[in-house]
């Protein structure tokens, strides 16, 4: 019964153990669906299910049939436009990260878009060449065709080892999408929740320097040699300044110039957003200035600048994957698989959630998957999104994925028409371009001070996946920071937060004892708090921290107990203790025997529950003893286990449990459970945790309920503290009360 009395409440109900409860309120009965229950339903057959099943494979079916055609296209052509220019420049720049001739990042920056446009689920996201995809996936490239591969650098050798690497390229990329095509269809769209926000952070940033450490060899046109292998950042640096005196000056002025251009254009883009209708195209109007300045001044031959050279027209003819590479490049293949997908959802959920339609992630995988594959037979290279491309889509006007296929459809005249322009552009100019598309991963630095104050375990977390990223490379330091990611939450769920209870302003709140002045604890009765899963990672600490909140190992107590009972039967029957009304008197002074002489070599004996039915006397353990018989005072009648945040128990943390439980019980002390949830009893019962010690009327639906069965137990006048009006209920839930 509850009865509102103005912002307060008064609730009158019987005092509740689970049993009871469930006695007077029956359960409905559920059916819970087993494995092949689910599996069956998966796999049914019926119109409306394949209906689904098409609608979901193929996304593009359920919206192209609603696109609103006025309204829409108009702005998806303009975005589409600007898309497409800056993938277009993307595509060369990235390129150099992979360690590919620069054409072959345009198949990188159509094909993708294609696929996405028929499979995906995100309208605002530009798919294609991301730099930190590009940049592990020329890790796996330099490593499987070194430079030092070359021999004596002939334009022969040169355009071999380019095919080479091409090769590998779209091997890793081929492998990637059929690791993402198998997890979307095993439906393992959740692995991304095991990547945080704090690891990509700290990845992403550790990759961005990685970045611009590579970039440096194009801007300074320097013939710096890869390592991809631990350390390798330190010898790439190293090989750099060893060779600083040899440095292009024409490369390293206009990749100056270049960076100073953008970086300031982009400022004022971003300041000025509001105002303009559309973000000044600068990559575009660099791009283009310099390949005329470097055509017309003939920088090639006048300052032996490295420029992008011929383009080849037209498409590669598809061709199958080198199962060479395949073998030696798996782990590649799955870091590249996870994170480009990681960081794909994570700019896909930016927008859905802006606005409001919902994404599907194991369609994302199958539809990054089905796009890496196909680029990859089409010698390109790894996809994902840019930020800052999608930004551009979905801030000119980007309403739907009509806006990607505008944007492919230039990366296609480009490739088919007009690449040939781009042929004197110095390589030094796509660095920079690529270096000043960094700008908000570098500033990401900022988090950490933000993170420390917010979470210092998140703090931890990034710096150490940026320093492993930086120093292990980007594939091993992935690998080592979700390890150390996941150490992190064992590590917070084996020292759980463990807290001891009480009352407070004598309501049925209770609260950390610590954190109030106004509280109140029953006198004998300890209320023990644990606010993590048990498990066994943790039950010796869960065990530990019990001990300290009760102030007394209760094994120890048992078996001081057990030995005093020994002693004790070992002086009535030499006559040197007598039985007396006023309880036992030590006639002699008693020799002092050692543990070891009392305990016989019989340890087992002492666990066992004290017996004083061969006693002429029943024990008060409580009171005063002989003084030659020492046992430690117990003043605790009763503890109370809130388990409201105990969300599981694993079978070591039961076996742990129920001896400590055990323990407690026999020395005289009362266990109660409350606040279980649903479900954990019937575990237990399962797993033949009870027995005559332990027992299932333990279990209290609320601390509050625990508390006054223990009260009424003990005799409520023993409390100064409370008092319980008469009422015509037969036990109360209701407020303490200070008496006036």
């Amino acid at each position: 019964m509850v009865e509102p009395l103005g912002n307060h409440y008064v609730v009158a109900r019987p005092v509740y153990s689970e049993h009871l409860f469930n006695e007077e309120h029956e359960k409905l009965h559920r059916y819970h669906k087993t494995f092949w229950d689910h599996l069956k339903l998966y796999f049914r057959c019926s119109p409306q299910r394949v209906k689904k099943v098409a609608l979901g494979l193929f996304p593009v079916a359920s919206w192209l049939p609603a696109y609103r055609f006025r309204e829409w296209i108009l702005s998806d052509i303009v975005s589409g436009i600007n898309t497409g220019l800056v993938a277009v420049l993307q595509g060369l720049a990235f390129a150099l990260l992979v360690n590919v001739p620069p054409g072959y990042g345009l198949y990188a920056a159509f094909f993708p878009v294609l696929v996405y446009f028929i499979f995906g689920t995100s309208r605002h996201i530009s798919v294609g060449p991301f730099p930190v995809l590009s940049l592990m996936v020329g890790g796996a490239v330099v490593r499987l065709v070194p430079d030092d591969s070359t021999g004596n650098g002939t334009s022969t050798n040169t355009s071999a080892i380019n095919e080479e690497r091409v090769m590998v390229a779209a091997s890793v990329t081929f492998l990637s999408g059929i690791f993402q095509l198998l997890l979307g269809i095993l439906q393992f769209g959740f692995i991304v929740i095991y990547l945080s926000h704090s690891l990509i952070s700290g990845f992403t940033t550790a990759a961005a320097v990685h970045v611009v450490v590579s970039q440096l060899k194009f801007m300074l046109q320097l013939s710096v040699p890869g390592y991809n292998k631990p350390l390798g950042i330190i010898y790439t640096l190293e090989s750099v300044f060893s060779q600083i005196t040899d440095t292009n000056i024409a490369d390293l002025v206009t990749s100056l110039i270049v960076l100073l251009v953008v970086f300031v254009v982009k400022e004022l883009n971003n300041r000025y957003k509001a105002k303009l209708p559309t973000p000044i195209p600068i990559e575009l109007l660099v791009t283009v200035l310099a390949a005329l300045i470097s055509y017309f001044c003939n920088f090639e031959e006048k300052y032996n600048v490295a420029v992008v050279g011929k383009l080849e027209e037209g498409f590669q003819v598809p061709v199958a994957p080198d199962v060479g590479v395949l073998q030696k490049c798996i782990g590649d293949s799955i870091s590249i698989a996870i994170v480009g997908f990681a960081v794909a959802f994570s700019v896909a959920k930016v927008y859905s959630i802006k606005y409001d339609y919902p994404l599907d992630s194991n369609q994302e995988l199958i539809a990054f998957g089905l796009g890496n594959i196909v680029c990859g037979s089409f010698k390109g290279f790894a996809s994902s999104t840019a930020l800052s491309r999608s930004g551009v889509q979905e801030s000119t006007g980007g309403k739907t994925q009509i806006a990607g296929i505008i944007s492919a459809a230039i990366v296609l005249v480009v490739i088919l028409a007009i690449g040939f322009l781009l042929a004197p552009l110095q390589k030094s100019v796509l660095a920079s371009l690529a270096l000043g598309n960094l700008k908000g991963m570098l500033m990401q630095f900022k988090e950490v001070g933000i993170l420390w104050r917010k979470d210092k375990y998140d703090c931890v977390i990034w710096v150490m996946t940026f320093l492993a990223a930086i120093f292990l490379g980007l594939d091993i330091g992935l690998a080592t920071a979700v390890a150390f990611q996941l150490l992190t939450v064992v590590i917070r769920s084996q020292i759980p937060s463990c807290t001891v209870l009480a009352n407070v302003g004598r309501s049925n709140i209770y609260r950390d004892r610590k954190d109030y002045k106004d509280i109140y604890e029953p006198e004998g009765v300890k209320i023990f708090k644990c606010s993590s899963p048990i498990f066994f990672a943790n039950t010796e600490f869960f065990r530990e921290k019990l001990i300290t909140a009760v102030g007394f190992n209760p094994q120890r107590i048992l078996r001081k107990r057990n030995k005093a009972l020994r002693k004790v039967r070992k002086m009535l029957k030499k006559g040197e203790l007598q039985v007396t009304p006023k309880g036992l008197i030590c006639m002699a002074n008693h020799t002092h025997e050692s543990d070891e002489e009392l305990d016989n070599n019989k340890i087992e004996e002492l666990d066992q529950p004290t017996n004083m039915k061969d006693l002429p006397i029943q024990i008060n353990w409580g009171a005063d003893l002989p003084p030659s018989i020492t046992v430690p005072r117990v003043d605790i009648h009763s503890i109370i286990l809130d388990f409201s945040s105990v969300s599981f128990l694993d079978f070591s943390a039961m076996r742990v449990l129920q001896k400590t439980l055990r323990e407690f019980v026999r020395i005289n002390i009362d266990i109660y459970i409350a606040a279980a949830h649903e479900g954990l009893l019937e575990k237990l019962e399962r797993c033949a945790f009870f027995d005559e010690e332990i027992k299932p009327s333990m279990f209290f639906l609320t601390i509050h309920d625990a508390v006054l069965h223990i009260l009424l137990k003990k005799d409520i006048d023993s409390s100064p503290e409370l008092k319980l009006p008469e009422v015509n209920f037969p036990s109360v839930f209701q407020r303490f009360k200070k008496q006036e």
